[in-house]
């Protein structure tokens, strides 16, 4: 079979438009829609489309890192895309384009899975389990993203969310969309293989880690642990061996990777139309502004990390020259020149920025193919260990995983870690962050563990653990659902 980040193309066969102007008005390009879905073809094509919005993510991971401690907006200067600069800042409101993005496009992902899940008994077909259980994974993921971020959201089970259901459908407390996270999660993991024929494909170590981020992010420890060890034990990842290797795109979809975000070079995207990349746009505005020089591409240079999180790195730790770019002294080993924009750190995210070489049709900036590791087995056994620590399960076994990270990113067994209970936590806590810096984590870490306020500038508790329910949106449900604490 084709990978199946060249087959996400063919959206265009489908359904749902994702430049919509509210997040229900995804109406099918098909006007008898209740005609399709009559082989195993129609909802082949309908999970690509579904699948499709995870490209549009790009924009969680870039603003989810500059919400954080870790980087900086950056740009040209500081009024370049302001919604970004905002939440950077803290000042964000709920008249910001880049927030109300993301509701919007992840609303589009969660109708696309659920417009297969309305009609999941209407045909019939041998692998037609795996088929739902890829979808039910993708609702998941679209769901987790918009309680990541909004909190308590409005919610529909197995049928799309249609234009005029806004005004009926009431903001649903997470704890219930949590609980449909968990049993698409379980189907999945029970109807999915560790290994899939096509590349792209969800599997079941996927659909384990996500159940058990999900649980992590609930502070259900004990199912946590459970589920992550499982995949541990079971799965086929493991860490790969040469980290500096991980972000380059000829090692893309390894061992280490649990789950991908799929991208191609594909035209399509412009910028009025950033979701209609099929690059990762993240890539290019993550970029080095003007430069020339070898290895990388010019980029728009935001998402510049801060001094702070590059000396959060111990002295011998390979993972520093792979996440961040010193760009001083990079120039001054090969003779590159650069130019410097807003909040100039001296720093870029090296995961994610362009190398000469990649493929574009396109505009080099929104069409880059470096697809996003959204999921890393590094993050897996992270997770392992903060489940079996702060569930008091294990910290012997904690401190094991912990450990395993640490020894591939020194080469050693010199600085593993020996500690216990709040010791290992906070431990624990340190690698994650710089273990996945530039991977969009960080700031999620934060909230869900109670530090934000302590180490964002301009956080404010009660506030800012989320962010506000684009204001356009409850116009547009007639007033009807209250807007988030604080804004």
């Amino acid at each position: 079979m084709k990978n199946l980040k060249i087959k996400y193309v063919f959206i265009v066969l489908i359904i749902m438009a994702s430049c919509s102007d509210d997040f229900v008005d995804v109406q099918s390009n098909n006007e008898n829609s209740e005609d399709y879905f009559n082989s195993e073809e129609d909802y082949q094509q309908a999970l690509i489309a579904a699948y499709d919005l995870l490209q549009s993510s790009y924009l969680n991971v870039m603003l989810g890192e500059i919400a954080s401690d870790n980087t900086l907006a950056g740009g040209e200067n500081a009024n370049d895309v302001v919604g970004i600069q905002e939440v950077d800042d803290m000042v964000h409101t709920s008249i910001n384009e880049q927030v109300r993005n993301i509701w919007q496009w992840m609303y589009a992902g969660v109708n696309r899975a659920n417009y297969i899940l309305e009609f999941q008994n209407k045909t019939d077909f041998p692998g037609k389990e795996g088929v739902l259980a890829q979808a039910r994974f993708l609702r998941a993921y679209y769901n987790f993203e918009l309680v990541k971020w909004f909190g308590d959201v409005p919610f529909a089970i197995d049928r799309r969310l249609q234009f005029g259901d806004q005004f009926s459908i009431a903001r649903t407390p997470k704890a219930e969309i949590y609980a449909l996270m968990e049993q698409d999660l379980i189907f999945a993991a029970a109807n999915l293989p560790y290994v899939q024929s096509q590349t792209g494909r969800i599997t079941k170590g996927a659909a384990e880690a996500l159940l058990g981020k999900v649980y992590l992010y609930q502070d259900k420890f004990v199912e946590a642990g459970v589920v992550l060890e499982n995949l541990i034990d079971n799965g086929p990842h493991d860490l790969l061996t040469d980290y500096s290797t991980m972000f380059e795109n000829d090692n893309e979809n390894n061992i280490e990777s649990v789950f991908e975000v799929q991208y191609t070079d594909l035209e399509g995207a412009g910028f009025g139309c950033l979701q209609c990349s099929e690059g990762n746009v993240a890539v290019g505005f993550n970029g080095i502004r003007n430069y020339n020089g070898p290895l990388f591409e010019s980029g728009f240079s935001f998402n510049v990390p801060t001094q702070e999180v590059v000396d959060e790195f111990e002295d011998g730790d390979n993972r520093l020259q792979t996440a961040i770019l010193d760009i001083e002294a990079w120039a001054a080993d090969t003779g590159a020149t650069f130019g410097t924009g807003n909040e100039h750190t001296g720093y870029f995210n090296r995961k994610y920025i362009s190398r000469q070489g990649d493929l574009n049709t396109g505009d080099a900036n929104l069409t880059n193919p470096n697809n996003y590791r959204a999921i890393r087995f590094a993050d897996v056994l992270l997770m392992a260990a903060e489940a079996l620590n702060r569930g008091g399960v294990s910290d012997s076994r904690a401190e094991m995983y912990l450990n395993r990270v640490r020894e591939r990113a020194f080469g050693n067994t010199d600085n593993n870690v020996s500690a216990s209970g709040t010791a290992l936590t906070n431990a624990i806590y340190h690698e994650r962050r710089v273990e996945l810096v530039g991977e969009g984590h960080h700031f999620f870490d934060l909230v869900r563990t109670g530090r934000a306020a302590t180490e964002i500038d301009g956080f404010q508790s009660g506030k800012h653990e989320l962010f506000p329910i684009p204001l356009i949106e409850i116009q547009l449900a007639g007033n009807q659902w209250a807007q988030n604490p604080g804004y």
